[in-house]
């Protein structure tokens, strides 16, 4: 076959995707993009979580929103969904990794990682407009650097790189980040509620940068697409087979020379595990789903049964600073607008983490029986978001999980199990650390009685993520890894993974930018169109 229906296919549109898009488009190749969610204008998002339809994605029951969970044995998912996929319900955060995650085992002898990337990070950083330092104090900064002071790691402490327009608040104005090639911006108002979609106008996802520019050279974005079967064809290029998400089973079929997955690493290593077992993409290594990374994070936080309006916590973007509580754990605070309370469901006391789940709901009851009122209290939604500090905890630890399918029901679902180096951890002793410091100080800094708290799935020995990554990662050869040095699939040179499931190790950090830089990275070596490809092919690069 030398015909082909597009050039190029990407599968999400989330950090991975947009850069394929726009820098495939840009070399001239013919670029179809297809998102599973659908597509949010600012006045789309839901002005607070409790509207559940705009907010959660559950399309089988009618909510098409740009938050998914996903739940495995040994932990809690947090997604998104939507065209610009992560970034609409995103923390604005673009940190860089230190020097653990680049000279990890998994790649360190393929490439001078830091160095390479380097350039791409820049690149990535001017793309997403982000500015270095989170530029407002208020409470919330002054209690975590407090935190951060009795911690004994003051010198830690910093003000988050973030990604928003910072422009006059409510003001709007031309595209300020690329000569108005852009959309028109608004300035931020601090209302708190990035990670329920912004309405402002301020944050910088993706349909601010990267996709509107895709589109403009050519790039087509479908949205409510989901993808069912990428097939390799025997002549060469893809069939790639889709369905209008929700319960439709109608089908559509297009050809495509390559295609880029990039749907988030739930969903890549969904369709690399389906696709190896039907034998659509049978060369896909058997290491797909090894190597599964969850940041080795834990969400804890503190909560106060009251606080004066005065306080104001929830004013600010979602994460403003952090700091190192040890040499592998990084501290950020989180939080959600005023009447954005519904995730506080999943928070309740924290409960010591040295014991099985049976102790640690018995240690729950206890604490309830023993001050009912207190517990009613803490655990109360109402102003939830306005009463309490998030603590988002990571590290660069070395452990991972090992993600594969099997039968249940009659259907092939995900599942997990401990993979290598130590376990996947339930609990972090360092963030409940974290946790009852930074409550510690909002009883002290802010007048208001507090408690640390943590969260159900904790309660269990399920940790939540917000930084699922991995399964597909980057690799010497097929005996170690899924994709090559530049990103293709071993045994599949036309099939491209560019998404969270290429990051080979736990960046300690938020992803958003490295999976940018990375993505950056891969599509620099592309060729244009029609152009000799000069990336050495899969058996030089396996030749001893």
């Amino acid at each position: 076959m030398t015909e082909f229906d597009e050039d190029v296919v990407v599968v999400g549109s989330g950090f991975g995707g947009a850069v394929a898009a726009l820098r495939a488009a840009e070399k001239g190749y013919r670029v179809r993009v297809y998102e599973a969610g659908r597509r949010f204008e600012d006045d789309d998002f839901a002005k607070t979580n409790w509207n559940v339809r705009r907010y959660l994605w559950a399309p089988q029951v009618g909510c098409f929103g740009i938050q998914r969970i996903h739940r495995l044995p040994h932990v809690m998912i947090l997604a998104g969904a939507g065209v610009g996929g992560g970034s609409l319900n995103y923390a604005n955060t673009l940190y860089q990794p230190g020097p653990a995650f680049f000279d990890d085992e998994q790649w360190r002898g393929i490439a001078a990682w830091e160095q390479e990337l380097e350039p791409h990070y820049a690149t990535a950083k001017r793309m997403l407009g982000a500015v270095e330092r989170y530029p407002h104090t208020g409470p919330v900064e002054r209690i975590m650097a407090g935190a951060a002071d009795d911690l004994g790691v003051g010198a830690t402490f910093r003000h988050a790189p973030v990604g928003v327009w910072f422009g006059k608040p409510g003001e709007r104005v031309p595209d300020p980040f690329f000569g108005g090639e852009g959309p028109d911006r608004t300035g931020c108002t601090l209302c708190g509620n990035c990670m329920v979609g912004c309405r402002v106008g301020a944050k910088n996802t993706l349909m601010k940068n990267y996709l509107p520019l895709a589109e403009r050279r050519g790039a087509v974005i479908e949205a409510m697409r989901t993808v069912v079967e990428v097939r390799a064809l025997d002549a060469g290029g893809f069939a790639v087979t889709t369905r209008r998400s929700g319960w439709s089973r109608r089908t559509r079929t297009i050809t495509a020379r390559e295609v880029v997955l990039a749907a988030g690493t739930w969903g890549t290593q969904q369709l690399l595990h389906r696709m190896r077992r039907s034998g659509a993409l049978p060369q896909v290594p058997e290491t797909i789903g090894r190597l599964t990374r969850t940041n080795s994070e834990a969400l804890d936080g503190s909560v106060a049964v009251s606080v004066p309006a005065s306080l104001e916590l929830a004013r600010g973007i979602a994460i403003t600073t952090s700091f190192h509580i040890d040499d592998r754990t990084h501290v950020e605070n989180v939080r959600y607008g005023p009447g954005s309370n519904l995730m506080g469901a999943l928070a309740t006391a924290l409960v010591p983490g040295d014991r099985g789940a049976i102790r640690r709901l018995g240690y729950l009851i206890g604490q309830s029986l023993r001050a009912p009122l207190r517990m009613a209290r803490l655990s109360s939604l109402r102003r939830w978001s306005e009463r309490g500090i998030i603590a988002l905890v990571m590290q660069t630890a070395d452990n991972s999980l090992t993600l594969s399918l099997r039968r249940r029901w009659g259907r092939l679902v995900m599942t997990s199990a401990q993979g290598h180096g130590a376990p996947n951890p339930s609990h972090l002793p360092q963030a409940h650390r974290a946790a009852e410091a930074i409550a510690a100080r909002m009883q002290q800094d802010g007048g208001v009685p507090s408690a640390a708290r943590g969260s159900w799935p904790e309660v269990f020995g399920v940790p939540l993520t917000a930084h699922f990554l991995g399964g597909a990662v980057i690799s010497a050869s097929p005996r170690t890894g899924v994709i090559d040095p530049y990103h293709r699939v071993w045994g599949h040179p036309g099939l491209h993974v560019v998404d969270g499931a290429a990051v080979p190790a736990n960046p300690g950090v938020n992803p958003s930018l490295t999976i940018t830089a990375l993505a950056e990275r891969a599509f620099s070596y592309w060729p244009e169109a029609g152009a000799e490809d000069d990336r050495p092919d899969q058996d030089r690069l396996l030749a001893p």
